[in-house]
């Protein structure tokens, strides 16, 4: 069973998805999904291309933003994240390795596009297993 944490009503995480698991986000109501993760960080993972042709035949819209680490982020990925949010047509499920990636760069777009307060994106990672704490200077430093 795909482990798809819910970080808000409209915005999940999932550790590295399988193509399997993309039939299943279609019928959990997903409409959206994000790769955080580049290709071939480790042997055996699931290239972007095959994730997106598995979403494409369950339905859901595919978008790839990859990153190398949560610490990479740039103004671009937080940009191209926030769009991709931001234009769903129900909720999204982003994911990486872990899911750590993913939830980083969804508090970083919340943040900058004023979603959430850096407050409240740490309380809704907390809630689904991430600590973010770490980054609240970063995410009072994007704050409008």
């Amino acid at each position: 069973m795909p482990d798809f944490r819910r970080v808000t009503d409209d915005f999940y995480v999932s550790p590295q998805l399988d193509a399997a698991d993309l039939s299943l986000a279609a019928a959990a109501g997903f409409r959206t999904v994000v790769a955080n993760r580049p290709d071939g960080e480790q042997p055996g993972q699931l290239p972007a291309a095959e994730v997106e042709a598995a979403a494409a035949a369950a339905g859901l819209a595919f978008h790839s933003v990859a990153l190398t680490s949560p610490s990479a982020a740039t103004s671009a990925d937080i940009a191209a994240m926030d769009s991709v949010i931001r234009s769903a047509q129900g909720p999204v499920l982003a994911y990486c390795r872990s899911g750590t990636r993913s939830v980083t760069l969804w508090a970083l777009a919340a943040v900058k596009s004023g979603a959430q307060s850096p407050q409240q994106a740490i309380a809704a990672a907390r809630g689904a297993g991430y600590d973010l704490s770490a980054m609240e200077p970063a995410l009072r430093a994007l704050a409008r």
